[in-house]
């Protein structure tokens, strides 16, 4: 007689809101890759990490799900395709598929694994676009994850987390995705960068992050939906998900102190990027382990992931691997390290399901089992993904024009990103056939009719100017009028500028360009304004304005 099965609601309760926080890691992950792109570029990274939410959530149902999870076809390789659609997945007696079994007598209703297994589906192809940004075609990239998400990662899936999996059976561990997500994630990368090469005149030239703290915001994303992401891979609210909880935050902490202090020795900077970067690093390498480790051993796996995946950074530039986004330092050097690791520090003791590793016993079974499903893992992501990536871009193309990669939002989106400064903001005409403005009518020069107007100009540093003190000081020296601009202007020592190792000189500096209108007898008085207030090089020029100019212009008339 079967067991009867109960349907526990604290644990289908608790992988639902795992499910949530997971999905959650998406707009987490633009907004982490968008922050650092150039400004021009913010909307399409920001849309090639949300269309996964739409295709592969698509893809799973359809095929991905009973790939990974659907009975196995008998290899070890792949499930059946009885599943197809999720044909009967909610309906069909228990214990299977109706109820997902997480311990003798104890089940979640199958849907909800699906949902929580699809998040992880959808999250992985998006982790690629960090690497590849401002080079992939919208239409590429959407065929790409759409194949790629059913005929790599369902594999990969079904390999290590359905009991019937080849290295499940090998007894090969991987608590969270360290290999499911991150190494096929990450040896992705290293395949489709062979397809679409480097950026134009890389490294040479590059572009600054656009907005940091829009980066610091998605890390912070990043870091609570990661929370989901490990501590409801054992589908069940107990102590070994309490555990797995604590350990990926501690991982994270751990990360993010090692890594700024690495950071502050070999560069004199501990930056808020680098603090990010390492939490992420240390999130990533704990992911494998988070249910099978210790805390004490969680925190030592965080410290070795800020070391090791900055120090991998450094690889990217001796090798000209155009890596924009350090990809494959942080997730797939996270991931495989965290997969090894796990044969060093895994503990019965943490969770008795798991084995132990080589510092509590178990000698090196287990690592050695590790290491054999890292490197086919990989092996198969990278040769199946660089197929994938070819087809595609012999085909319909994956790779923009390098005459685009600096406008994609202008190309993809016909919008930019922002519109911030005062000018685009301002309401305009609009519509088609719409009759041009009228130009706004100058007024007349003080002075008088009979005096000679000077339009003086000069460009100042903006952290010198306070511009209350600068408008005193104009209006003493006679000025009639004042007109503030940005402008950038060239400099014979370009300010350096260094995001991760990465040097950007900025041979042309923000500087503020100031027109005043004055009596010709107040140029002088102008220049010695402009000089206390200039960088190191005033600059100024002048221009006399005839009056009757001015008149004829205030009255629409054409000089």
């Amino acid at each position: 007689m079967p067991t009867p099965i109960i349907v526990n609601g604290a644990d289908t309760a608790w992988v639902l809101v795992c499910a949530a926080l997971v999905l959650f890691m998406v707009p987490g992950l633009a907004f982490f890759y968008a922050g650092q792109v150039s400004s021009r570029n913010t909307l399409a990274m920001l849309q090639q990490n949300f269309i996964p939410l739409g295709i592969v959530s698509i893809t799973w149902i359809l095929l991905g799900y009973t790939i990974a999870f659907g009975d196995d076809a008998g290899t070890g390789l792949v499930g059946n395709v009885k599943l197809f659609g999720l044909m009967h997945a909610g309906t069909t007696p228990a214990p299977a598929p109706a109820f997902h079994v997480v311990a003798p007598g104890v089940a979640i209703p199958t849907l909800a694994f699906v949902a929580f297994q699809m998040m992880f589906a959808v999250i992985t192809p998006a982790l690629i676009t960090g690497a590849t940004a401002g080079r992939l075609k919208i239409v590429g990239w959407a065929v790409f994850i759409a194949v790629w998400s059913v005929i790599v990662y369902a594999p990969i899936a079904h390999w290590l987390w359905h009991p019937g999996g080849w290295l499940a059976r090998l007894g090969a561990q991987d608590w969270a995705g360290g290999m499911v997500v991150h190494t096929s994630a990450g040896a992705a990368v290293l395949a489709i960068l062979l397809v679409v090469g480097r950026r134009r005149n890389w490294p040479q030239t590059g572009t600054l992050p656009n907005s940091l703290p829009l980066t610091i915001v998605g890390a912070g994303v990043l870091w609570f939906g990661w929370f989901g992401f490990n501590a409801g891979d054992g589908l069940r609210a107990d102590t070994i998900a309490a555990q797995a909880l604590l350990n990926t935050h501690i991982a994270a902490a751990a990360g993010l102190i090692a890594w700024l202090l690495l950071e502050r020795f070999t560069s004199g900077h501990a930056t808020v990027l680098g603090a990010v970067s390492g939490a992420v690093a240390g999130l990533a390498t704990i992911t494998p382990c988070a249910g099978y480790v210790s805390t004490l051993s969680a925190l030592a796996i965080g410290v070795v992931a800020g070391l090791v995946c900055q120090l991998a950074m450094r690889v990217k530039f001796r090798l000209r691997f155009d890596d924009a986004l350090d990809v494959v330092a942080v997730h797939f050097i996270g991931g495989v390290l965290g997969s090894l690791l796990l044969g060093f520090f895994a503990d019965r003791a943490a969770n008795s399901l798991g084995a132990d590793g080589l510092f509590f016993g178990g000698g090196v079974g287990l690592l050695w089992r590790q290491a054999v499903a890292v490197v086919a893992v990989a092996a198969f992501s990278f040769v199946l993904t660089w197929i994938i990536a070819v087809a595609i871009q012999k085909s319909i193309g994956l790779r923009v024009p390098p005459a685009d990669e600096d406008r994609l939002d202008r190309v993809q989106q016909a919008v930019e990103a922002y519109h911030l400064d005062a000018v685009s903001g301002l309401p305009g005409s609009s519509g088609p056939g719409a009759a041009p403005q009228r130009p706004v009518p100058a007024r007349a020069a003080a002075g008088g009719p009979d005096s000679t107007v000077s339009l003086v100009t000069g460009l100042l540093d903006p952290e010198r100017v306070h511009t209350d003190e600068l408008e005193d000081a104009l209006s003493r020296a006679g000025a009639a009028s004042v007109v503030v601009t940005e402008a950038h202007a060239a400099v014979e020592s370009p300010q350096a500028q260094t995001v991760r190792g990465y040097r950007r000189n900025l041979e042309l500096v923000s500087r503020l360009r100031i027109e005043v209108l004055v009596p010709d007898r107040s140029v002088a008085m102008v220049l010695d304004v402009f000089d206390r207030f200039s960088a190191e090089h005033p600059e100024g020029f002048v221009q006399v304005v005839k009056p009757s100019t001015s008149i004829q212009r205030e009255h629409g008339a054409t000089p």
